[in-house]
C-alpha cells in the first residue's frame, strides 16, 4: 500500500511520522524547508509529564538533556507570595525545552527509520481525492506528485492542506500578546518557574502588569510580558527597558548582568476547524487548532493529535476499512480542544478584566491566580489533557464494569506492569505499538517470580481471552492500580486511555468492549457471550501470550 504523506516537518508532523513508523506504516514527509529549524531560544514549549513520555518513547532520546524539569512554581501578586508549589511533593513537574531542540531530537530518531522519507523544499500546492488514495503534487526545485494512501496537514496555521479542502477555521484573532525575550542571568529562584501579576515597579494596569519567568537549561531564562490590547509596535528600546526594569525589581534594585539571546513578539489566536476529516485527507496541530491563552500549551494538543490519530491510521493502513474508527479521531480531539477553548474563553474576561469569579460563574470559589497556574502547569479545566468519556469508541454498559480510580476515556496512570518476559516496566512503555493493553492487578505478583503464578488460578482463562481478542493485545500484570481491587481486568487502548474495567476475568465482556475500541461491535443477532467462549475454548496459546487474531 502507498505510504502515508505528512504534509509540515514541525514537532506534529515528525511525531506522527514516528509514531506510524513504529507501527510498521510507511510515510512521506513534505517539508517545505531546507530541513533544519534555526535555533530560536525564545521560541519554547511546557510539556506534561505524559506527552514527554510519548516522545521520549518515540525518539528514544531523555529529552531532559536539552530541557529542564522546574523545580517548583510560585505565584507573586505585588510583593507577596500567593502559591508555592514544589514538584518533588506535589508531582511531577513539566519540562521546559526550546522547539527547535525538540525538533532536532525528533529529526535525529527520523534519520534512523527507514520507514520514513523526508523530501525538503517540498511546498504543497494541489491534492486530489480518489476512493482507493490521495495525490499531492509539491512545488521547489524538483515539482513532484506524490501518492498516498491518507494525507495528514499538519502545516501550521497557515495549512495549505485546510485551504485545499475549503475548510473553514472560525476564531479570534489576537486574545493575548506577549513580548518575549530569551536571556541568560541569574535570578533569586534557581529553576523555578514564576507568574508575577501586578509587580510593585508598573503602574499602568493589569494588562501590563503581569510576567512570566520559565527558566531552560544553562541559566537561561524566557520572559513573556503581557501586553495591553492593540497593535502597539514594541521597539527595542521598549522591550530592553523592560528586561531591566524586571531584573531590577527582582533582584530588590540591584540589576543582574544579562546576555540578550533572542526576542519576539508571541501573539495568541483561538481557533477551530470546522472539519478534521475530508475523506483520505486528515488535520492535526495548529492546522486544526490554535489556543495557548492563560499559559496553556497548544503544541501540547497538537502532540495528543498524533498519539490519537497514529494507531487509528495505522489500523487502517494495515487492515483497511475502519471508517468509523478514523471519524473518531475528530469526535475525540476535536471535541477536548474545544472545551479547553470553551475554558479559556470563559477565564478570559474573568483573569484580565478583573470581574469577579462567583459574579460569572454561579458557584465557583477558585481565584484568578488558581485558573493561571492551572493554565500554565496543565491542570484543571484550562490545561488538563482531555477525556474521551463520550467517545463513540466507548463500549455500551457491560455487566462486570468496576470503577476504578480513572474514569473511562481518560488516561491510564503510569504503574508498574509485569511484562510478558518477566522484566519489570512502566506501563507507558507499552503504548504506541498498536496493541490493546489488557492488565490484571494482581497484588502480591511483585513479589514472586512470573513462574511461579502465571499459571495458577485465573491467569489462563484470561491468558485465553486475550488470545482471543479481535485484535493483537499485550497481557500486563499490575501489583496494584489506583482504585482497583484485586483482580480487577483494564483494557487500554494503544495510546494510553482507559477501555473499560472489570470485576474479574469476563470473557464476553472483554471481547465487547475491544470491539466499540475498535469501533466495531457484535453484529445484531450474535450472541456475544457464544461467541466469545467458543473462542476461548478454542484458543491454544501458552499462558500470557498476547498472539493476536485480525
Amino acid at each position: 500500500m502507498d505510504p502515508v504523506i505528512i504534509v509540515g516537518a514541525g514537532p506534529v508532523g515528525l511525531t506522527l511520522a514516528l509514531a506510524l513508523a513504529r507501527q510498521e506504516v510507511p510515510c512521506v514527509v513534505l517539508d517545505e524547508g531546507p530541513g533544519k529549524e534555526e535555533p530560536r531560544p525564545a521560541r519554547t514549549v511546557v510539556l506534561p509529564e505524559d506527552t514527554v513520555a510519548l516522545l521520549e518513547r518515540l525518539t528514544g532520546t531523555p529529552l531532559a538533556q536539552g530541557g529542564l524539569h522546574w523545580a517548583g512554581w510560585r505565584s507573586i501578586r505585588r510583593k507577596q507570595v500567593t502559591r508555592e508549589i514544589m514538584f518533588d511533593a506535589a508531582g511531577p513537574a513539566p519540562l521546559h525545552i526550546a522547539q527547535h531542540v525538540l525538533t532536532g531530537a525528533l529529526r535525529a530518531a527520523l534519520a534512523r527509520e527507514p520507514r520514513v522519507k523526508i523530501a525538503v523544499d517540498s511546498r504543497l500546492d494541489a491534492i486530489e481525492q480518489e476512493r482507493a488514495g490521495v495525490t499531492a503534487h509539491t512545488r521547489g526545485p524538483a515539482g513532484t506528485w506524490w501518492r498516498g494512501s491518507w494525507l495528514v496537514g499538519c502545516d501550521g496555521p497557515r495549512s495549505t492542506v485546510r485551504k485545499l479542502q475549503d475548510i473553514r477555521f472560525p476564531g479570534r484573532t489576537a486574545v493575548e500578546r506577549h513580548a518575549v525575550a530569551a536571556l541568560r542571568t541569574e535570578l533569586p529562584w534557581s529553576e523555578e518557574a514564576l507568574l508575577h501579576r501586578s509587580p510593585p515597579w508598573r503602574t499602568a494596569g493589569p494588562s501590563a502588569g503581569e510576567i512570566t519567568g520559565r527558566p531552560l537549561p544553562d541559566g537561561v531564562w524566557r520572559l513573556d510580558w503581557l501586553l495591553p490590547p492593540g497593535k502597539d509596535l514594541i521597539t527595542p528600546e521598549l522591550l530592553v527597558n523592560r528586561i531591566r526594569e524586571t531584573l531590577t525589581g527582582w533582584n530588590e534594585g540591584s540589576a543582574p548582568s544579562y546576555e540578550l539571546l533572542d526576542t519576539g513578539v508571541h501573539t495568541v489566536h483561538h481557533r477551530l476547524a470546522r472539519r478534521w476529516r475530508v475523506g483520505r485527507v486528515l488535520l492535526a496541530g495548529d492546522a486544526a487548532h490554535l489556543l495557548g491563552a492563560l499559559g496553556t500549551q497548544g503544541l501540547d494538543e497538537g502532540l495528543r493529535d498524533a498519539d490519537n490519530l497514529a494507531w487509528k491510521l495505522a489500523l487502517a493502513w494495515h487492515h483497511g476499512g475502519h471508517e468509523a474508527l478514523l471519524d473518531s479521531y475528530q469526535e475525540e480531539r476535536r471535541g477536548a480542544v474545544a472545551a479547553r477553548l470553551r475554558a479559556a474563553d470563559q477565564a478570559l474576561p474573568l483573569v484580565r478584566g478583573g470581574g469577579g469569579l462567583r459574579g460569572y460563574v454561579p458557584g465557583s470559589t477558585r481565584s484568578h491566580d488558581t485558573l493561571l497556574t492551572d493554565g500554565h502547569l496543565g491542570r484543571g479545566t484550562l490545561g488538563a489533557p482531555g477525556a474521551y468519556a463520550d467517545s463513540s469508541l466507548t463500549p455500551l454498559p457491560l455487566d462486570g464494569e468496576t470503577e476504578v480510580g480513572t474514569a473511562p476515556g481518560a488516561q491510564v496512570s503510569d504503574v508498574r506492569v509485569t511484562a510478558e518476559d518477566g522484566a519489570f516496566v512502566r506501563l507507558r512503555d507499552r503504548l504506541g505499538r498498536g496493541t490493546l493493553l489488557v492488565v490484571l492487578v494482581a497484588p502480591g505478583t511483585g513479589v514472586w517470580e512470573r513462574r511461579h503464578w502465571v499459571t495458577a488460578g485465573i491467569m489462563p482463562r484470561l491468558a485465553a481471552a486475550v488470545t482471543a481478542l479481535p485484535h493483537r493485545a499485550e497481557l500486563l500484570v499490575a501489583e496494584s492500580y489506583p482504585g482497583a481491587g484485586a483482580h480487577t481486568v483494564l483494557l487500554v487502548r494503544p495510546d494510553g486511555h482507559l477501555v473499560t474495567a472489570l470485576g474479574g476475568v469476563r470473557p464476553a465482556d472483554l471481547y465487547a468492549a475491544a470491539e466499540a475500541a475498535l469501533g466495531r461491535s457484535v453484529p445484531p443477532g450474535q450472541d456475544g457471550d457464544a461467541a466469545t467462549d467458543d473462542a476461548v475454548s478454542d484458543a491454544s496459546a501458552p499462558s500470557g501470550s498476547p498472539a493476536a487474531s485480525d
